[in-house]
């Protein structure tokens, strides 16, 4: 049975989602802040968080921050009161992988979290699959139904970290430190031109686009 961690202080909501997700068969726990989910991961393993923004003690972005700073990879559903556009890019900058608004339509999160877990699914088994696009990381081989190509190695892994999260915006600099290392010297302009190489390569692709973000990186959209 997956295992699912909420983060969310206020009680009425936090029991409302426990009761909703462990009607569709997972085993859920609720705690009222950051603080306090990290203490329970400490304790146990989870296959999602899902953690609202604003909760005392330690917030949602604090908490998605120490995750992945310390290398957890957990995914993280956030769900906030706030639908300002820079709410949301903080939440994707910190490592989220998702993001509801309230008033959360249940059963949409619902659909959401099972999302998420498929796609952590196929991440752990190294292959990723986008449409018609398949990607190999053992191979390094990117496979469309007109021609199979082997990579190299950091466009690759490039082009595999952000397809497996379409839609998430990631920062040169993330995107430098997770692919090159976080003691490369090379600045993010790698990045670029790593960027335009494989956008060269799959423009006639019809599955994905690479996403420009100005002033803040890229992304991988499904077409």
């Amino acid at each position: 049975m997956q295992k699912i961690l909420i983060a969310e202080d206020d009680t009425e909501l936090c029991e409302l989602f426990q009761r909703v997700l462990e009607k569709n068969g997972y085993y859920v726990k609720g705690v009222l802040n950051g603080k306090k989910a990290l203490e329970a991961l400490e304790n146990d393993y989870y296959d999602l968080i899902i953690s609202d923004i604003m909760m005392p003690v330690m917030d949602g972005y604090e908490l998605v921050r120490t995750l992945r700073e310390s290398g957890n990879l957990v995914p993280v559903m956030m769900i906030t009161a706030k639908d300002a556009f820079d709410d949301m890019r903080l939440g994707f900058l910190s490592g989220t992988d998702d993001f509801m608004v309230k008033p959360v339509n249940i059963n949409e999160m619902v659909l959401r979290v099972g999302a998420l877990l498929r796609r952590a699914k196929m991440i752990n088994e190294r292959r990723q699959t986008i449409g018609s696009t398949v990607l190999e990381c053992d191979s390094l081989t990117v496979t469309t139904p007109s021609e199979s190509m082997v990579l190299p190695q950091k466009e690759f892994m490039l082009l595999y970290k952000m397809a497996s999260f379409p839609g998430k915006i990631f920062t040169r600099q993330q995107l430098m430190d997770e692919i090159w290392g976080y003691e490369n010297e090379s600045d993010t302009h790698t990045v670029d031109v790593h960027i335009g190489r494989l956008r060269e390569r799959f423009r006639e692709n019809e599955d994905f686009k690479i996403v420009t973000i100005r002033g803040v990186g890229y992304k991988v959209v499904k077409a």
